[in-house]
């Protein structure tokens, strides 16, 4: 685990998110325990159980009692559509406020944009 600043919870947080999207944690599969994470990461408990419950929260992971933490049906979606809306929030509407200013149009944007993935 890289600790560029940002809690430890929110880290173990994303990690479990990458596998979910990477397809390495497929959904209905088992997450690996509070202390499994605690353990590997050499972190607290109480941080791990942070991190998976912001992933319970979100309707990614549910528990099954007595069992353990499952990824949910659906969990790949949900965070394909959250990730998007990130892009969409730091990339692309500082993007069309940028082009904006320099006087493009959407159509002119878009031309470019196909011109550079062409590439």
């Amino acid at each position: 685990m890289v600790d560029d600043g940002r809690p430890l919870f929110q880290q173990i947080a994303e990690a479990l998110e990458a596998r979910i999207l990477d397809g390495s944690m497929p959904e209905e599969s088992q997450v690996p325990s509070i202390n499994e994470l605690a353990a590997f990461h050499r972190i607290n408990p109480a941080t791990a159980l942070k991190g998976v419950n912001r992933l319970v929260d979100a309707g990614v992971l549910y528990k099954r009692r007595g069992i353990g933490m499952f990824v949910a049906t659906g969990a790949r979606a949900v965070l394909l559509a959250a990730r998007r809306d990130e892009f969409r929030d730091q990339h692309l509407r500082p993007l069309m406020r940028r082009a904006a200013t320099l006087g493009l149009a959407p159509e002119q944007l878009i031309d470019m944009i196909r011109k550079e993935a062409d590439r």
